[in-house]
């Protein structure tokens, strides 16, 4: 691969680690958040989101293919990367290494939960109202309890890390002190949406999400 063409192909890489996949990932957060205040108000969620219109082609060209292309070259990077301790010091070293590592754990996770929850909805074994008992039969299984944790901790970590990287790679934190301040900030998301995920994965081992409330059996 050429200089110029890795150039361009790490700045879309870059780009779409932001928009779409990031704004994909807080999404996703918010929709699972409403675990937390019950089966109803998760239901509704899926609901209005899947009433979007266009909201195959939503999916296919503003989530599923970014992200893939995200993905691969993402690992592709990964498998380049060469860790410098050195010329960019321990602490960004040890970051960057992180970032490698939680991009691939979470290529992994993605592909997995999107078998076990998307991909079941569209060859028509799971309905869309039934995506709580999904999450509560996988969120009480102790062993995909801590994979799942696993997983949405890593894809936490390589968002946050992640913008830190964008902001630097796209000149818009420039210098020293600019940079630090960028860490503590991102380092506060990755605290705040940590806890969302896992009170949403917590909040799927309630007894309630083991049968449909009562407005999607009325069909509200």
């Amino acid at each position: 691969m050429s200089g110029s063409n890795s150039y361009y192909f790490r700045k879309i890489h870059s780009l779409l680690g932001v928009i779409p996949v990031g704004f994909f990932l807080i999404e996703h957060l918010l929709t699972n958040y409403e675990a937390v205040k019950g089966h109803g108000a998760f239901v509704d969620q899926i609901n209005w989101l899947n009433g979007l219109p266009l909201v195959l082609f939503l999916e296919i060209f503003g989530i599923w293919l970014p992200l893939l292309y995200h993905a691969v070259y993402g690992l592709y990077v990964a498998y380049q990367a060469r860790h410098n301790v050195s010329n960019y010091g321990y602490f960004r070293n040890q970051m960057f290494f992180l970032q490698r590592v939680t991009g691939v754990l979470t290529f992994l996770f993605v592909a997995w939960h999107f078998f076990e929850t998307r991909f079941q909805v569209a060859i028509g074994n799971v309905n869309h109202e039934d995506l709580g008992l999904t999450m509560h039969d996988i969120a009480t299984n102790p062993v995909m309890f801590v994979i799942y944790l696993i997983g949405v901790l890593s894809a936490t970590f390589h968002f946050s890390n992640g913008m830190w990287s964008f902001l630097v790679s796209w000149g818009i934190t420039v210098g020293p002190r600019a940079q630090r301040i960028s860490s503590y900030i991102w380092l506060g998301v990755f605290v705040v949406m940590s806890i969302m995920f896992i009170m949403s994965l917590t909040a799927f081992t309630d007894t309630q999400f083991t049968q449909l409330p009562a407005e999607a059996h009325a069909g509200h």
